[in-house]
């Protein structure tokens, strides 16, 4: 059962024919017939230039995204990052905006600031600014969770206090402005 390998192929060489003569030429030339080959270059560069605008169109759409600031629910909000406000919500609610930040400006104009009433005039201006940094913050839960009664309500709540504020302001600093000629009588008389 052992045979050499060698000699069955000799065997198998000697019964087999050989391929005539331009078999491989013929070959290819109805491979060519069948299946054209196209030049590679012929639109290479165009291939180049392609690949070359989807990378900047990649780079430029990564830099827009890493360049973006992400707010987040216990930040303030910074002048980079547009924030919805109730006027976006509806009209309705887009007029009560407008009546206390109306109000509010109104008040703030009527107020007479003298060097008598800075001490009260800054307690009450602290205040007014960390309303309106909760303001910003209830702003940006608006734009990223979108309108809850709880957050619309606290940023009414938000403008109404501080049109409250001011009233009280205003109240205090009337009744200081009144009361001081009465002291200043008291020293002319001492």
């Amino acid at each position: 059962m052992a045979q050499d390998i060698k000699e069955l192929f000799k065997k198998d060489i000697q019964t087999h024919e050989t391929m005539p003569e331009n078999h491989q030429e013929r070959f290819l030339k109805r491979l060519e017939g069948a299946l054209p080959m196209e030049n590679e270059y012929k639109f290479g560069w165009l291939k180049v230039a392609a690949s070359v605008v989807v990378f900047l169109g990649l780079g430029l759409g990564a830099f827009k995204v890493l360049k973006q600031e992400i707010p987040l629910p216990n930040n303030v909000a910074t002048n980079t990052v547009e924030t919805k406000t109730l006027g976006d919500i509806s009209p309705g609610l887009k007029k009560v905006e407008d009546y206390y930040l109306a109000s509010i400006n109104f008040e703030l104009s009527k107020i007479e600031y003298t060097p008598e009433t800075k001490e009260v005039f800054d307690g009450y201006v602290v205040e007014l600014e960390n309303l309106d940094k909760e303001y910003k913050r209830l702003s940006v839960e608006l734009t990223q969770f979108g309108p809850r009664e709880l957050t619309v309500n606290a940023l009414i709540d938000n403008l109404k206090i501080r049109l409250n504020l001011l009233h009280r302001l205003r109240a205090q600093l009337k009744e200081l402005s009144t009361s001081e000629p009465g002291v200043e009588e008291v020293n002319k008389i001492i």
